[in-house]
């Protein structure tokens, strides 16, 4: 397993913000494989997450195997908070508020609910380098591309996994750095190099359910989503960017 989120500078400590250049952390063609076509699957309503790992497990088994072919999953889950296995046990503020499954992926404590696009990412690293580093720069790589479709300027930072967005007009809670929101979050596992468990980005999820938790161990700063931009966006908008740059980065799609 890799662990995806972490822990930013101490508090009072200036937490810079540093993009990384997209050249640096992604060779554009590294994870691109046209041997074969990547399965697409939008499931309708609200995914309970107990089911979803399960589905998840079952067919990262059948890709190790052989059996199966590469999938990646679009769900919504009604409102839960996930631990990852560096998760902090004072960071989940409200423990009675939403159930709390504790989970196989890297990182800390995420909270996922309506309005909020996950996407599950079923891909085989044996065919993509086995790197699991450069994977999850892949991952931010698609990120960014998707928001930009929206002209939203979606970044990277070195000291915390994700991709965030710059908000001059808010206050900043550090002296001298402007004020950022995090919009998408990733965690990952991998198992047999079958990756699993995938990224989320914030459509329109109500925004105050992170306020339970300290989402990825990061309390300097704050979560957005596309519709708290002031953009007009629906999830079915993107889901259609999601797997257009999905496609130019890990290969093209299958069925839907």
């Amino acid at each position: 397993m890799f662990k995806v989120c972490r822990r930013a500078n101490q508090p009072g400590a200036k937490d810079e913000a540093r993009p990384i250049q997209r050249a640096q952390a992604l060779q554009p063609d590294r994870f691109f494989d046209a041997a074969r076509l990547i399965e697409w699957r939008v499931e309708p309503g609200l995914v309970d997450y107990e089911t979803a790992v399960a589905t998840m497990e079952k067919r990262v088994a059948d890709i190790a195997a052989g059996d199966a072919d590469e999938l990646i999953w679009l769900v919504e889950h009604p409102p839960l908070y996930t631990a990852g296995t560096s998760a902090d046990a004072g960071d989940l503020v409200q423990p009675d508020r939403f159930p709390v499954f504790k989970t196989g992926r890297g990182g800390q404590y995420t909270y996922h609910g309506p309005g909020q696009r996950v996407a599950y990412a079923m891909l085989d690293l044996t065919r993509r380098g086995k790197d699991v580093r450069a994977f999850v720069a892949s991952l931010e790589a698609w990120i960014i591309a998707t928001l930009d479709r929206f002209n939203v300027r979606g970044e990277r930072r070195e000291d915390r996994v994700g991709v965030w967005v710059q908000r001059p007009e808010k206050a900043s809670p550090v002296e001298g750095v402007v004020a950022e929101d995090k919009i998408a979050a990733i965690g990952i596992r991998v198992r047999h190099w079958v990756s699993f468990h995938g990224i989320s980005i914030n459509v329109e999820p109500d925004l105050e359910h992170f306020s339970g938790i300290v989402p990825c161990g990061v309390s300097e700063h704050g979560v957005t989503s596309l519709v708290d931009l002031g953009l007009p966006v629906t999830m079915d908008d993107v889901d259609v960017a999601l797997k257009a740059e999905a496609q130019k980065i890990f290969g093209p799609a299958g069925s839907t």
